[in-house]
């Protein structure tokens, strides 16, 4: 088994180059949907979230208000630690069981949306880095989410800089172009993830 750490910053198209892998064979662990896994109503975790920042941080049905936490926690280093010291070691204990039930030859893609913010690197065989530039997150970010400019910009600023996740990688697609361009590079890194995967 091959354990790949994806990771790009916000809009870089990280989600995109998950799918193609998937495509082609991977297994894919996504880190951000356990993250909303985990904290579904009736879930430990999110009782520990509500304990933590109070009812005003679900809807009217129970459910985790998202947009409302968010607005709490990207803009306070502290209170977002405090979420991720709820929900991290709930997202990695449910990413070791999914792991632990590929098969051995598998090539196991963890998309990890903070993997360079949290030290996660040393955890995977190799790390993939999905990188494009600020200005193309931003236009992304802007054009494809709906994000108002200085929305995108808070959400981007809160991630680690391009320059430290290309630090962290061993293999870097580089998103700043059109999508077809996206395809034959994702491709050339599957080749070599199933290469290592099967060499061992």
């Amino acid at each position: 088994m091959l354990k790949v750490g994806l990771t790009g910053g916000i809009g870089a198209g990280k989600s995109e180059v998950s799918r193609l892998f998937v495509g082609y064979g991977a297994v894919l662990i996504d880190a951000d949907r356990i993250a909303r896994e985990v904290v579904e109503p009736g879930t430990p975790g999110l009782a520990a979230v509500v304990e933590e920042f109070g009812a005003d941080v679900l809807t009217a049905d129970g459910t985790l208000d998202r947009p409302k936490l968010g607005s709490v926690v990207f803009s306070d280093a502290d209170r977002l630690a405090a979420l991720n010291a709820i929900v991290h070691p709930l997202v990695g204990a449910r990413s070791a069981e999914l792991e632990r039930a590929a098969g051995p030859d598998s090539v196991v893609v963890h998309d990890v949306p903070l993997l360079t913010e949290n030290g996660l690197a040393p955890l995977y065989d190799l790390v993939v880095v999905v990188d494009a530039s600020a200005e193309t997150q931003l236009d992304r970010l802007v054009r494809l989410r709906g994000m108002t400019e200085s929305e995108a910009r808070a959400r981007m600023a809160a991630q680690a800089t391009r320059e430290q996740r290309r630090a962290v990688a061993d293999l870097i697609i580089d998103n700043d172009g059109p999508l077809e361009d996206l395809e034959p590079q994702v491709r050339k890194v599957w080749a070599e993830l199933t290469e290592r995967a099967a060499a061992g």
